[in-house]
């Protein structure tokens, strides 16, 4: 009952902590995106890489907005896993889909990336070439000070407050700020059915 009973409470803390003025700004941001007809680059690994694919759904259904992530084609993942790297699956992805300034790509990631500690290099390079066509860069990351946080033009936080939980509550939060997002009036096109 005591882990429940923190984790509960913990997790009530770090709703009340989350940067509404930053979020606020996603959301137009978003939306700028959609008016000027961009599109939505999901980035992200593990966990993150399903709920990457979560958010694509939708983006696309409910607020109708062009959007992608490499990870649901696991077929050229693995191969460019297998034949260039790791490190190199999500630049070329990007550099395929022509990645334009009009674009943003939006990382979800616990940690961000670390160059230092060689840490989600496939991430890192993505930023890089973001950064280089000039594209929006939007995270949502469980740590301060990763490179997805100090690279993107807009980054959310969450997990500050117990890093015990920053797994878990980065990856779950991911999930509850981009179905908030996606809820917002500015940006919601299309009901769901219940």
């Amino acid at each position: 009952m005591k882990f429940i009973d923190k984790y509960l409470k913990q997790l009530i803390l770090e709703i009340k902590s989350f940067d509404q003025a930053t979020l606020e700004k996603m959301i137009i941001e978003i939306k700028n995106t959609r008016d000027r007809k961009g599109r939505i680059f999901f980035l992200g690994v593990g966990g993150s890489a399903a709920n990457a694919s979560h958010a694509v759904n939708d983006f696309r259904k409910l607020c109708g907005i062009d959007s992608y992530t490499p990870v649901d084609n696991v077929s050229e993942l693995t191969a460019r896993t297998n034949d260039e790297g790791w490190e190199n699956t999500f630049a070329p992805y990007l550099k395929i889909s022509n990645l334009q300034s009009k674009d943003i790509v939006f990382i979800l990631s616990v940690g961000g990336g670390n160059k230092k500690l060689n840490v989600s290099t496939n991430l890192i390079k993505a930023i890089d070439y973001a950064k280089k066509k000039k594209s929006k860069i939007l995270s949502i990351t469980g740590k301060k000070n990763g490179y997805a946080q100090k690279m993107s033009d807009l980054c959310l936080i969450v997990s500050q407050n117990n890093k015990k939980f920053v797994t878990p509550f980065s990856e779950s939060f991911q999930a509850v700020i981009w179905h908030l997002i996606v809820s917002h009036p500015l940006l919601k096109k299309n009901q769901t059915k219940w």
